[in-house]
């Protein structure tokens, strides 16, 4: 039986799943580390859902949550969570209709990702999101204008190492 609570959560989820995908896509690398990466992030979401007062947009606060699960998930040695008692196990989230061989450059943009480090990976993350650069310097806690340079830079060292693979676009 499930509680009012957690169909508003769901729904609001299905409805920014493309954050999950994102996120997972840009902070791991094997299917396997993406899918587990996104069950945490579900799982932190569920479990602060509660203290999710509305001050910002619920997109905003899973960007937040998305990021900081990420990080924290990597840093972890790849350890399993196995408790997972408190927390709904049916949480089923649609997934994205993907498939790398038809779209070999995401391929070889989210591979490029994968070097850059973890403020480089928020940067791009909430630029493919279509945030301004006053929103990425907010969700960050830097200013606009260092949002602006770390932007450039990210998108000019991803660059960088798409030719050092040798892909041509």
């Amino acid at each position: 039986m499930s509680n009012p609570d957690e169909a508003a959560f769901l729904k609001l989820i299905n409805q920014h799943k493309g954050i999950l995908y994102k996120a997972s896509r840009i902070y791991a690398d094997s299917v396997k580390d993406r899918e587990d990466l996104q069950q945490e992030i579900l799982i932190q979401l569920w479990k602060s859902y509660q203290n999710f007062k509305g001050n910002s947009e619920f997109s905003t606060w899973m960007y937040r949550v998305a990021i900081n699960t990420a990080i924290t998930f990597l840093k972890k040695e790849k350890q399993r969570f196995n408790n997972h008692t408190d927390v709904p196990h049916h949480f089923e989230v649609q997934q994205e209709d993907y498939n790398p061989t038809r779209d070999k450059q995401l391929e070889v943009f989210y591979s490029a990702v994968q070097e850059l480090n973890s403020l480089e990976k928020a940067v791009i993350f909430y630029f493919m999101e279509g945030m301004s650069h006053q929103e990425i310097g907010n969700n960050l806690g830097i200013s606009e204008g260092n949002a602006r340079v770390k932007l450039n830079r990210t998108k000019e060292k991803i660059q960088q190492i798409i030719k050092k693979s040798g892909y041509e676009f």
